[in-house]
């Protein structure tokens, strides 16, 4: 029974072109061993440098991506706000099916506190405040669906800042696009250094709080330098990640997962590293 993924060879990468938009293919030795595949539906690993596509799984395929949206949406922020621009909260903006950080009405954020809420925890709450600075829900999916076509992730119909799904506005996206958003994720040093905190400080009702990475390969994999988990009943899991070892630093994306996804990063980042 053939295998349901594909590994590209370097003369089919050059043939088909760089998988993530703006790096040029390059030749690479043909993978001499079969990735292991997972509970993910859909999944790649990629070669952040070179835009090589290692081996892959349905990375074309229309999916919902949950929550690892929400690092589209904070490089659209960045794009146009400063991190310590500030904003008060209001009822409204906890008025959200969560995951949430825990913003209280009234309280004054920073731009960077709410990417740290956004990014760490994966705050519904952070997504509807940013969403607002922005101007406005529907504004704020105009200005992250205009971003992710700028990047090159055609396929990417973002519908909502914090990738929440409801009857007719469901987000979509592939594993090829999201391979292309995390890796132009990497040239915002904002974005970079939420990734790979372990811990931050938030404001609280009774002054600080302190938040904690939900991104669980920060602690299990050697090399591990941004990752975001997500979650719906349309979604299933998904997850986005990059590593570095010797100097490479590759990219997996799963979605439309089940079980346990880190563990399938994981081996996939082996397999990877390993050729």
């Amino acid at each position: 029974m053939p295998h349901l993924f594909r590994i590209r060879s370097a003369a089919a990468a050059l043939l088909a072109g760089a998988l993530l938009v703006g790096a040029a293919p390059t030749a690479v030795a043909v993978p001499t061993a079969v990735p292991p595949d997972g509970p993910a539906q859909a999944w790649l690993i990629a070669d952040i440098a070179s835009g090589n596509l290692l081996a892959s799984k349905n990375p074309t395929g229309q999916y919902a991506p949950a929550s690892t949206i929400k690092t589209l949406l904070a490089m659209t922020v960045l794009d146009v706000l400063s991190p310590q621009a500030a904003v008060r909260a209001t009822e409204a903006h906890t008025k959200v099916e969560c995951s949430c950080v825990g913003l209280v009405p009234g309280q004054v954020y920073t731009v960077r506190q709410l990417l740290d809420g956004l990014l760490m925890v994966s705050g519904n709450d952070a997504a509807n405040l940013l969403g607002d600075m922005l101007g406005g829900q529907r504004p704020a999916v105009t200005r992250m669906n205009a971003k992710a076509a700028s990047l090159g992730a055609t396929s990417t119909r973002a519908n909502s800042p914090s990738g929440l799904d409801g009857p007719g506005w469901e987000s979509t996206t592939t594993p090829r696009d999201l391979a292309i958003i995390y890796r132009a994720a990497l040239k915002y040093p904002v974005i970079n250094q939420i990734f790979q905190q372990r811990e931050a400080s938030f404001p609280s009702r009774t002054g600080a709080k302190t938040i904690k990475a939900q991104n669980e390969l920060l602690e299990r994999y050697p090399g591990n330098v941004s990752g975001k988990t997500g979650f719906t009943n349309l979604a299933g899991k998904t997850y986005a990640a990059v590593s570095q070892r010797g100097g490479k630093a590759l990219v997996v994306v799963l979605m439309k997962g089940s079980g346990d996804l880190y563990g399938q990063a994981i081996r996939l980042f082996d397999w990877g590293f390993a050729q």
